[in-house]
């Protein structure tokens, strides 16, 4: 079960980026470019949104079964990087992300016009897929080093 969920997490990453993308781009052409924010753009919002509340749902099931953060709650984590980052530090920051997704996606639903609703969701997503950059395991991070697929 660990390693179908540490599959699908790895996976999921990328689908939360993409549609992370594809909703800050609609975003900014939509704001700068005075567009009306249409049925597809909210689509945009709400799948974005959708994605990564499943993504986090599949995080927090790999985290309570994962090896790496038993260990951390088991024994002293200062000394092992890892298990500080997965146990701590990756967990709370896309915790976070997500929050500041969800309540841009929210805010940005009820916005009355289509330049505030497009202005607050480029904002807001902005802000999520920042705190998710500096949360993923990348190759080259020093905190914890994942290859980008894990199969």
């Amino acid at each position: 079960m660990y390693s179908t969920l540490l599959l699908l997490h790895s996976l999921g990453r990328w689908a939360v980026l993409l549609s992370l993308l594809l909703g800050l781009v609609r975003a900014y052409r939509g704001w700068l470019g005075r567009h009306s924010f249409t049925g597809s753009d909210n689509a945009v919002r709400h799948w974005t949104a959708t994605i990564a509340h499943g993504q986090l749902m599949l995080g927090y099931a790999l985290y309570f079964s994962s090896p790496l953060v038993r260990a951390f709650r088991l024994r002293d984590a200062e000394h092992d990087p890892g298990a500080l980052f997965f146990g701590l530090q990756h967990v709370l920051a896309m915790t976070l992300a997500i929050v500041v997704l969800t309540i841009g996606s929210a805010l940005a639903k009820r916005r009355e016009t289509d330049e505030a609703k497009f202005r607050t969701m480029a904002l807001w997503f902005t802000a999520a897929l920042l705190l998710i950059f500096l949360a993923i395991p990348w190759p080259f991070s020093p905190l914890a080093s994942r290859p980008y697929f894990r199969f």
